[in-house]
């Protein structure tokens, strides 16, 4: 597995959760919680954060990064999960009427969420594989 590609990954699925705080107005804006009270609470928000310096602090891990990638894209699909069903029994143009910030977010964080669990699917499965020689 290239390193530079994991590397980039990580640091890009760092980057996409910190922009949480763009899009929470740095846990002022209410909308986002509103619409989903359990998972995107302040507490779920800052939680978002936490995931994106533990991808950061993989960072290092060039050898065994195989379990913590499998870590991520299992946090990924839960949140992923999460998403659909939120999209199944929610409007999103309520959201979108209530705040734009908050109604892109919860456009795009499922989406996201995928496509990083796919990277880290195939991280985790093509990491420490022996090269055919």
């Amino acid at each position: 597995m290239n390193q530079k590609l994991i590397k980039f990954g990580l640091i890009l699925a760092a980057i996409m959760n910190f922009s949480v705080l763009i899009f929470s107005r740095g846990f002022t804006n209410p909308a986002i919680s509103n619409a989903d009270p359990v998972v995107m609470s302040n507490f779920g928000l800052l939680m978002i954060i936490m995931w994106g310096i533990a991808y950061l602090a993989a960072l290092p891990a060039n050898a065994n990064i195989k379990w913590l990638a499998g870590t991520f894209a299992l946090e990924k699909l839960i949140y992923g999960i999460v998403w659909i069903n939120w999209q199944l029994e929610n409007s999103l143009f309520a959201v979108y009427s209530t705040d734009i910030f908050a109604g892109i977010f919860y456009s795009i964080y499922g989406i996201n969420d995928l496509v990083f669990m796919a990277f880290f699917t195939y991280v985790f499965f093509t990491c420490n594989r022996k090269k055919p020689s």
